[in-house]
């Protein structure tokens, strides 16, 4: 529909990390009804979560783009809010000449980062939330038109190969700037006219799914990883018998205690301060391997709409009692889909318990841009030699997958022994933390 003269229509934003198309989830107002700036009216899935988007505009809303369900790419229409419906004036926006010129960045059809955060506090169902930090915008000279640029990450590519971006000739909707523009720019190539989607016809007896914004982003994580890193894989069976029995002993009748899982993620991060190569990402531009300070520990968690790797940000600080309230917060809000942007992007190892699915094994795939995945099977009684005498024993599989460019087998085995001891002599292991 066309909206009349002023009324303002807010396009989807990139959510991060050069996100292409977000599924409407949720609509939290109706047409017709009145929103104020920085209300939250949609939730949308993208990235593995779901994330609640507030408007820039207050009035009376005209009209929803798209239905729940529906997939809506970065840049077109979310939402029109209709000029004159203001019911109060509207708030100056918080963070000064950064907020104000983003804001007007937005309303040239940019759509940077979500805006409206920080606003000044309103009534109703308005959420108070903390200024992000972004870029600084500065505005291009009138004559030469604003640059319309969606994500920051393009942004920061066409600064670092010096790129005017107003010598860019965009191809995205609306004439946005989009990455594969900017890489054309620094090639020195023509723009490609995007070529024509073929219709799959239909066969009889098979059933055709498309692929929702979720998995598609889990494909291209996942076919990122295999095709980049020189993997390899090794595994050792671990008597947890010694755990066990220290978990059941921590336990009363009013405090379940930790779980296996926190003490596991403390022997864990005990091992990668030994062995910080893992705790680790590659530059392969400047051949360097780049080692962190923090341990943020990932934790794949299979959530509602699918894997979901959110991270227990500074877990090398954390003892064992604090790591297992913070795996439990984090797990439990994953599950939903509500897991944080910055929890999604944060980890630096990932930690797999992938027992709880009652497999033993799995040759799993390193989280990139990380180095390394340890994973665990199951725990079940098996036939084991103490001391010349087969008794049961609570045996449980470890298997590392490491990337073979950052380290070779004698690092991987040794991390695997350090964590592995731990589990076998857990409290001596814990006198030494």
């Amino acid at each position: 529909m066309t909206s009349a003269a002023g009324d303002q229509t807010f396009l989807l934003p990139d959510l991060g990390e050069g996100l292409t198309e977000a599924e409407v989830v949720h609509w939290l107002v109706a047409e017709g009804d009145i929103v104020t700036v920085d209300q939250t009216v949609v939730e949308v899935e993208t990235a593995k979560s779901v994330v609640e988007v507030p408007t820039p505009y207050a009035g009376r809303v005209l009209t929803l783009h798209a239905a729940e369900g529906e997939t809506v790419d970065v840049g077109k229409p979310l939402i029109t809010v209709a000029a004159g419906a203001r019911t109060d004036p509207a708030p100056e926006p918080a963070g000064g000449r950064e907020a104000q010129a983003y804001r007007e960045e937005e309303q040239a059809g940019s759509g940077n980062v979500l805006i409206g955060y920080g606003t000044a506090a309103h009534g109703g169902a308005v959420r108070r939330r903390r200024p992000r930090t972004t870029e600084r915008v500065v505005s291009a000279p009138a004559t030469r038109g604003p640059v319309r640029v969606i994500s920051p990450m393009v942004r920061k590519m066409a600064r670092d190969h010096g790129v005017d971006l107003h010598r860019v000739e965009p191809t995205g909707y609306r004439g946005i700037v989009t990455k594969a523009d900017v890489e054309r720019a620094i090639a020195g190539a023509p723009p490609a006219a995007p070529p024509p989607v073929a219709e799959a016809a239909p066969v009889a007896g098979e059933r055709r799914i498309p692929l929702s914004g979720f998995r598609k982003t889990v494909a291209a994580a996942l076919s990122r990883s295999r095709s980049e890193i020189p993997e390899a894989t090794v595994w050792v069976d671990v008597d947890a018998t010694a755990l066990w029995n220290l978990r059941e002993s921590a336990r009363t009748a009013t405090d379940a205690g930790p779980g296996l899982l926190a003490y596991i993620a403390r022997f864990v991060v005990a091992g990668l301060k030994e062995h910080p190569v893992l705790n680790a990402r590659l530059d392969t531009e400047r051949d360097e391997i780049v080692e962190y300070d923090a341990i943020d520990l990932g934790l794949a968690v299979q959530g509602e709409r699918g894997l979901v790797v959110p991270a227990v940000i500074g877990a090398d600080t954390m003892t064992t009692a604090e790591l297992d309230r913070a795996i439990r917060h984090v797990t439990a809000r994953a599950r939903v889909g509500k897991a944080t942007a910055e929890e999604l992007a944060a980890g630096t190892f990932t930690l797999n318990n992938y027992g709880g699915f009652r497999v033993d094994g799995s040759a799993a795939i390193i989280n990139h841009p990380q180095v390394a995945i340890l994973g665990f099977g199951r725990i079940i009684d098996r036939p084991w030699v103490v001391d010349g005498q087969i008794v049961p024993r609570k045996i449980t599989q470890m298997s590392f997958v490491f990337d073979h460019r950052v380290c070779d087998g004698g690092t991987a085995a040794g991390f695997m022994r350090s964590v592995a001891d731990a589990i076998e002599n857990p409290a001596s292991a814990i006198a030494r933390l």
